[in-house]
C-alpha cells in the first residue's frame, strides 16, 4: 500500500493491471504546466497573426469584420493547435514537448483524437474568468491535477522520462523468430494498447518482484499466444517469448524509447 502522505508530496498516479502490477506515473505540477501553456499560447498567437495577415486585405475593405474575424480565427487556431498535435504526437504540444510533458489517459495508455477534442474544446470553461483561474483550481483540488477538461476526457498529465532500450531488446533479429516475416508482420498488427503494455513490461522487469514478474509474463506470454496467433517456442520462457515480441517492436539499437515516467512495483493486493 502507498502512504497517503507519499502520494501527496509525490503527485503519483497509480495504475493497477489485471496482474496486480501498480505502474505510477509522476503527474506533472502546476508550474510546469503553466510554463507549458505559457509556451503554447505564444506559438499560437504568432499563427494566429500569421494568419491574419495573410487575410488583410479582406479585413482592410470590411473594417467592422476585423475583430469578429479575429476571435474566430484564434480559437480556430487554438484548437486546431492543441487538438492536431496532441493526436499526432500522442499527447503533447510543443510547450509540454519543451517541459517533457504528456497527456495520456487514467488508465495509463496514450490518448487520441477523441480524448484530445474533448479535453481541448473545454478549455473556454477552463479559462474563465481568465487565465484558467477555473481550470487551475480545478487542478489544486483535483486529486489527479486534472482541469475540467481532463476530467471529461478521462486525462491525466504526467512528466516523463527517456529510457536506453536494454541490450536485450536491442538485437538486430538476424536469426530466430526475429528473422521470420510472419512473426514480426503479427507483431506489427498488435494494439496500441497492447504494445504499451509490452514495452513498458519489457523495460521495467527489473524493478519487480519475482512473483509479480512471473505473474505479469506468464499472463502476458498467454495473451500473445493469443494474439499472434502463435505458439510459443517450446524452449522459451514466457518472459523471453515476451521480449522477443518487444525487440520486434522497437527501433534499432541507437535509438531512445520516450516514456511517461512511472515505475511499477507488485501490489499487496489481491
Amino acid at each position: 500500500m502507498t502512504p497517503a502522505s507519499d502520494t501527496l508530496l509525490d503527485g503519483n498516479h497509480t495504475v493497477l493491471t489485471p496482474e496486480y502490477v501498480e505502474f505510477r506515473f509522476t503527474l506533472a505540477g502546476i508550474y510546469s504546466r503553466f510554463l507549458a501553456w505559457l509556451a503554447d499560447t505564444v506559438i499560437v498567437g504568432v499563427a494566429t497573426v500569421g494568419v491574419l495577415l495573410g487575410l488583410n486585405l479582406a479585413m482592410f475593405a470590411f473594417p467592422g469584420f476585423a475583430s469578429a474575424l479575429s476571435l474566430v480565427v484564434y480559437f480556430l487556431v487554438d484548437w486546431g493547435y492543441g487538438i492536431g498535435l496532441e493526436t499526432a504526437w500522442s499527447g503533447q504540444t510543443v510547450g509540454k514537448r519543451i517541459m517533457s510533458l504528456r497527456v495520456i489517459q487514467e488508465s495509463g495508455v496514450r490518448i487520441g483524437f477523441y480524448h484530445a477534442a474533448l479535453r481541448n474544446l473545454a478549455r473556454p470553461v477552463d479559462r474563465l474568468p481568465l487565465l484558467y483561474l477555473v481550470g487551475g483550481i480545478s487542478a489544486l483540488v483535483s486529486g489527479s491535477h486534472q482541469r475540467l477538461g481532463d476530467m471529461l476526457a478521462g486525462t491525466i498529465v504526467v512528466r516523463e522520462r527517456r529510457l536506453k532500450v536494454p541490450s536485450a531488446l536491442g538485437t538486430t533479429g538476424e536469426e530466430g523468430l526475429l528473422a521470420d516475416p510472419l512473426f514480426v508482420s503479427r507483431v506489427k498488427k498488435l494494439s496500441t494498447e497492447e504494445r504499451d503494455v509490452i514495452l513498458s513490461a519489457a523495460l521495467r522487469r527489473e524493478e519487480l518482484r519475482m512473483e509479480a514478474r512471473l505473474q505479469l509474463f506468464a499472463a502476458l506470454g498467454a495473451r500473445l499466444q493469443e494474439a499472434l496467433a502463435m505458439e510459443k517456442p517450446a524452449h522459451l520462457s514466457d518472459e523471453k517469448w515476451t521480449l522477443l515480441v518487444a525487440a520486434a517492436l522497437v527501433p534499432p539499437p541507437s535509438a531512445r524509447v520516450k516514456l511517461p515516467r512511472s515505475r511499477p512495483r507488485a501490489s499487496l493486493g489481491a
